[in-house]
């Protein structure tokens, strides 16, 4: 059955659904060369917008409403694959207008035409466009969940099918040290989430203060924390030796990503890795990262890498013995179904926490019901693609271009 299933990847066919059955997929195989390729026809960017219930609040900006895309890819099979574009203006400088003008006026150009199975070629053509990297991937992304949707098959199964759920990370963004105790403390009694990481980059004292609010409440939690380039170097050596002692497991991003001597300095002095983010937006800055010395360990993130260059990604860090985990732009469900999708693929990252539960955090979505988090753990979602339908109801009322 595995066999037959991967087999379809490669093979050229135009069945509008493919059920995880042997005869099914037998009959897709049959078609192929009837029928011809399939190909994208169309692809969408449709802005939305969805309040967050509070502002999330850390050292490079604050979102109080999730400005997103929707990106659709359709295809003359009357399959329709979907993703979601998170702008991060502060950090990669997309916004969502660009984010919309981009995938209209430039990749869609670029992709009509091509066969969804031909992952490695969308990502070609898109590639040939500097930065714009969440745009980029919002394509790549939803070529995916196409792909799948068209084999019957999730996509977490198509790219590596390691694990059947993930572990969960929670992030807690800036608030009153025991406001972020008392949260860290309701989603673990909730959602049973063992794994935190607690944005710091403020002062010193108040981000010393913040980590050891929630250490005292949740004594056998894991604690990593996350600066965003806010400190100076002499703040974080400060504060980063005293986390340390605290007992987190990683620094992530302390400095400024051009301060290479900086980082270079922390990443010897501290016992715990300093992770890249901002600083590994892409596979070539991942390898300088890792070249220069600056990091130790690298946060991935499916909404600026897509799941083709992801792969790249993870390859490289495997190589080079770099760990290796699954990180959040605060993205919805459809979003965060990615990143379940990708982390729970692959063995390296499936027994990692990933960060995909701040979701929970917007006062709607576009998705209803999944991801569930049980127990601590995301499951994979059973369904073909990422495994989730877009609530067209939810679209309608949220789509900012009507």
């Amino acid at each position: 059955m595995q066999v037959l299933v991967l087999l379809g990847v490669f093979v050229r066919h135009n069945v509008r659904h493919v059920s995880l059955t042997e005869p099914a997929v037998t009959a897709g195989l049959d078609l192929a060369g009837a029928m011809g390729a399939v190909r994208i026809t169309a692809v969408e960017a449709i802005p939305f917008a969805v309040p967050y219930r509070r502002p999330a609040r850390f050292a490079s900006g604050q979102v109080d409403t999730a400005d997103n895309v929707l990106v659709r890819v359709h295809t003359d099979a009357g399959v329709v694959g979907s993703a979601e574009a998170q702008p991060r203006p502060y950090t990669y400088g997309e916004t969502q207008a660009s984010i919309v003008s981009l995938v209209r006026d430039v990749l869609a150009p670029r992709v009509v035409g091509l066969d969804p199975l031909a992952v490695e070629q969308i990502h070609a053509r898109c590639a040939t466009i500097a930065g714009n990297q969440v745009a980029r991937a919002s394509i790549d992304l939803a070529a995916w969940d196409a792909v799948g949707r068209l084999l019957g098959v999730s996509c977490s199964r198509l790219l590596g099918g390691f694990a059947p759920d993930v572990p969960a990370a929670h992030m807690l963004s800036f608030d009153e040290p025991a406001a972020m105790a008392e949260e860290a403390l309701a989603v673990h009694a909730e959602l049973g989430v063992t794994t935190f990481k607690v944005k710091v980059g403020r002062e010193p004292d108040v981000d010393v203060a913040a980590v050891r609010a929630v250490r005292e409440a949740l004594p056998a939690a894991a604690l990593y924390v996350d600066a965003n380039r806010g400190w100076s170097l002499p703040d974080a050596q400060r504060a980063g030796d005293a986390l340390v002692e605290l007992g987190v497991s990683a620094i992530e991003e302390p400095i400024a990503v051009e301060d290479h001597a900086g980082r270079r300095r922390l990443t010897e002095r501290w016992s715990v890795p300093l992770v890249g983010d901002e600083s590994a937006i892409s596979l070539d800055h991942v390898e300088r990262a890792i070249d220069g010395g600056e990091v130790r360990a690298i946060s991935l993130k499916t909404a600026r890498t897509g799941f083709t260059e992801s792969r790249r990604i993870l390859g490289l860090c495997l190589g080079r013995g770099v760990p290796i985990h699954v990180g959040s732009q605060y993205e919805g469900r459809l979003g965060a179904l990615a990143s379940v999708a990708f982390a729970a693929a692959h063995a390296e990252t499936a027994v990692r926490p990933a960060e995909v539960t701040n979701f929970l955090d917007l006062s709607g979505d576009l998705l209803a019901g999944l991801p569930v988090v049980r127990d601590g753990r995301v499951a994979v979602p059973a369904g073909p693609g990422l495994g989730a339908d877009v609530d067209e109801d939810a679209l309608h009322r949220y789509r900012e271009d009507r």
